[in-house]
């Protein structure tokens, strides 16, 4: 049986600081509009780091599953099923217990909301947690999984960026505007950064698995390419936001400087690959974290 040791790893802590963002920059922007429940705020930070648990366990077993992790080739650290801390069967009893957390948490949200909405948006609400369920279960898992059809950077960039920012900013304040698109447009972005640094990494053993994931499509010099462009993009979604919403004062884009660090990353993949690329996910991950902080405290202030 796993220790909880073995599970906090199976857990992979480092990528959980943009789960938490997505939902810091949504009640920060909720906030700046007056609207902001404590209760919504933590209920919502449990969905968002049950999820994406959620997603480290099924991509963990998906994986495993189709060999994957198991050529010899893989570059990053060893997970969990592979190294055998954790067994097959453990693994699925531990999804089912986060599938029902994501339900549980996700039901009491809408719940929580629906004296103030419609009845269609509850629906809707309750459709869209529905899908970040699944999309969390099958990037790597099943048939079908999509992470092995070079989907995985579109979905990490909806579900882990605009769905739950724009989630969260409705929660707070049941109002859907145009206000919290661009900041979540730039978080998300920040999420596909991670997976393409992830795939970079593990470019030449997905391909030989069969996981044709962007990266791997893409070849490694038009991987950096394509980060470069991402790097940039998220930056201007960003200042974009200032420019309509937040020109002035000056000290609302004071939250920018946080993007030093990813120019910095940027500069430095530019040398590395394989396993060198890996101690670069978590500060990718925890950029992503300071970004969106600093961000809903500037546009507060």
């Amino acid at each position: 049986m796993a220790t909880i040791k073995q599970w906090i790893s199976a857990f992979r802590l480092r990528t959980l600081f943009l789960a938490v963002a997505t939902v810091i920059l949504g009640s920060g922007l909720a906030f700046h509009e007056g609207k902001f429940s404590l209760a919504v705020f933590f209920i919502a930070l449990l969905l968002a780091l049950s999820i994406q648990i959620l997603a480290n366990l099924a991509n963990d077993l998906g994986d495993y599953l189709k060999g994957t992790d198991t050529t010899g080739k893989r570059q990053g650290p060893t997970r969990s099923l592979q190294g055998g801390a954790v067994s097959v069967r453990e693994m699925k009893s531990a999804i089912i217990v986060f599938v029902v957390i994501c339900l549980t948490s996700g039901i009491a949200l809408v719940a929580g909301a629906y004296p103030y909405i419609n009845r269609s948006n509850a629906v809707i609400l309750l459709v869209v947690g529905a899908l970040c369920i699944l999309a969390a279960l099958f990037y790597t898992m099943g048939r079908n999984a999509y992470g092995y059809r070079g989907l995985g950077d579109l979905f990490a960039f909806f579900f882990f960026g605009p769905v739950p920012v724009i989630g969260t900013y409705f929660l707070h304040t049941h109002i859907m505007d145009f206000k919290p698109l661009l900041p979540a447009i730039g978080l998300g972005i920040i999420s596909t950064m991670i997976l393409n640094i992830n795939n970079m990494r593990d470019l030449d053993n997905d391909r030989s698995s069969g996981k044709l994931t962007v990266a791997a499509k893409l070849g490694l010099p038009k991987s950096k390419m394509y980060h470069t462009f991402l790097t940039f993009a998220s930056f201007f979604s960003f200042l974009s936001f200032n420019n309509i919403y937040e020109p002035s004062p000056w000290y609302k884009y004071v939250y920018l400087l946080f993007f030093l660090l990813l120019f910095r990353i940027l500069t430095h993949i530019q040398r590395k690959k394989g396993s060198d690329l890996d101690p670069y996910l978590k500060p990718t991950s925890l950029s992503g974290f300071l970004i969106a902080v600093s961000f809903a405290i500037c546009i507060n202030l």
